[in-house]
């Protein structure tokens, strides 16, 4: 039994979409990301926000609100966390830490904060961060938020 208007009964009724489609399948994982960024170039489709938490987005606004906008995207809510330093005495705590904040093994913290400055998080907001680093400092380490 045949699914109403899947892809095998479209890709029959068209012989060079279904080459189309077994090209594309047949591609690697990388290829299939540059050919999508090829895609968007070519017909000018923007880039969409993956945030699944947001709220809907509002309509296009007309060319004067998005001036006024803008101001308003500038200031961020999400930052990127760096390890940028730590205390050499403290090395055992912050280790304990970026293990139990990174769900990472003994090992791989080990080598994340031997390996700093290196990127903590991405994506936190403005409260968290404040508290990541204040945790962190507390401990000996020098957080960034950028």
């Amino acid at each position: 039994m045949q699914r109403w208007q899947s892809t095998e009964a479209a890709a029959s009724t068209n012989p060079k979409i279904a080459g189309i489609v077994d090209q594309i399948g047949q591609l690697t994982l990388l290829e299939t990301a540059d050919l999508v960024s090829s895609l968007k170039t070519h017909l000018n489709i923007p880039d969409m926000p993956t945030s699944f938490a947001a709220a809907p987005t509002a309509p296009a606004a007309a060319p004067a609100e998005e001036e006024e906008a803008a101001p308003a995207a500038a200031e961020k809510t999400l930052f990127t966390l760096k390890l940028n330093a730590f205390e050499a005495g403290s090395k055992p705590k912050i280790i304990k830490e970026i293990k139990s904040m990174l769900g990472l093994s003994l090992v791989d913290s080990k080598k994340f904060v031997e390996s700093a400055p290196k990127v903590m998080r991405e994506g936190v907001p403005k409260e968290e961060a404040e508290k990541i680093i204040e945790s962190m400092k507390a401990l000996g380490g020098a957080v960034v938020m950028e």
